[in-house]
């Protein structure tokens, strides 16, 4: 064999054996990733089986309390919604994507409320490093994380009108839940409840329900007048006749 025809064996090896190695190293770089997406996917599913601890602080009667997942669900069908019937000049993309991811820290932390005792600092710090961990292993973890930042931050259009449907979602469902008679305001049980400054100053104030609470205490954060009007409109009609009308 000439010596040409030798190199030219050796290099046709080298090539397939390259290639050999690029084909393994796809296909391990795509396994990874279907890893990632999928370990993601189980760890943020979780949220369906965790309950809104909030409602059982208010001695909630009911078999079935809605669930994290089911929330966030709630505030991006309400986000839809309000953008369909107002112009508030928003990426609703984005705001969406906000509340997709809002509450990914509770897949570690759990549901803390303002009654257990933890300051905002320490639970925003809590939650930081929660997200982090849940999102670690995503190729656009970093992308992910500052949306989650930017929410909690309320500075841009996006993060303030997420921030708002988050709040008003649940004052929805306060008053959902009152309607159906499965939380009262007068049969007030728990201590925390009745020692909390806010709750006794919306009493003296002449709110009723607890809904009332509800919307009266995010109040101050709907600063967008369409978002203050609809939940005006939530405290004062009944809302599940709307469904039958």
């Amino acid at each position: 064999m000439s010596i040409d025809k030798f190199f030219g064996f050796e290099l046709i090896i080298k090539s397939n054996c390259d290639k050999m190695w690029k084909m393994n190293g796809d296909k391990m770089m795509k396994e990874n990733k279907i890893k990632n997406l999928l370990k993601f996917y189980l760890l943020a599913t979780e949220l369906k089986n965790k309950i809104r601890s909030g409602w059982k602080v208010w001695n909630i009667e009911r078999d079935r309390v809605e669930s994290v997942a089911e929330h966030i669900y709630g505030t991006c069908i309400l986000a839809i919604a309000i953008d369909s019937e107002f112009d508030l000049d928003i990426n609703l993309n984005k705001a969406i994507m906000m509340l997709v991811l809002h509450e990914i820290e509770e897949i570690k932390i759990g549901d803390l409320t303002p009654f257990d005792k933890i300051s905002k600092e320490e639970k925003r710090r809590l939650g930081k490093i929660a997200v982090e961990e849940v999102l670690k292993d995503l190729s656009k973890s970093e992308e992910y994380i500052e949306l989650i930042e930017e929410f909690e931050e309320m500075k841009t259009k996006e993060s303030k009108f997420a921030k708002m449907i988050d709040k008003l979602e649940a004052d929805i469902q306060s008053k959902i839940y009152c309607e159906e008679g499965s939380i009262d305001a007068s049969d007030i049980k728990n201590q925390k409840l009745l020692e909390d400054d806010r709750i006794n100053k919306l009493i003296q104030q002449g709110e009723k329900t607890i809904a009332d609470f509800f919307i009266e205490n995010d109040r101050p954060i709907f600063k967008e007048k369409i978002i203050n009007d609809i939940a005006s409109f939530v405290k004062k009609n009944e809302l599940l006749k709307l469904k039958s009308e």
